[in-house]
C-alpha cells in the first residue's frame, strides 16, 4: 500500500508542476527514513523556514 500511496503523490506532484518532493522526519523513525530511501528520496539540508535540528532529517526527491 505504501508504494501506490507514494506513486499516487508523486504523480500528482508531476501533474501539478512540482520539481521536487522534500519531507521532515526524526532519526527516531528509522522505518520511515528507509521507506522514503527505498522509494528515492536523500537526505538533504534544510528548506522552507526549517533550521538545521539533530531533532529534523530533511529528505528530497527531485520529480523528473
Amino acid at each position: 500500500m505504501a508504494r501506490q500511496l507514494m506513486h499516487a503523490l508523486e504523480q500528482a506532484a508531476r501533474d501539478a508542476g512540482c520539481p521536487a518532493l522534500v519531507l521532515e522526519t526524526g532519526p527516531s523513525q528509522p522505518e520511515a527514513i528507509a521507506l522514503y530511501e527505498r522509494h528515492g528520496f536523500a537526505r538533504c539540508g534544510p528548506y522552507g523556514g526549517y533550521r538545521d535540528d539533530p531533532l529534523s532529517v530533511f529528505m528530497r526527491k527531485p520529480l523528473r
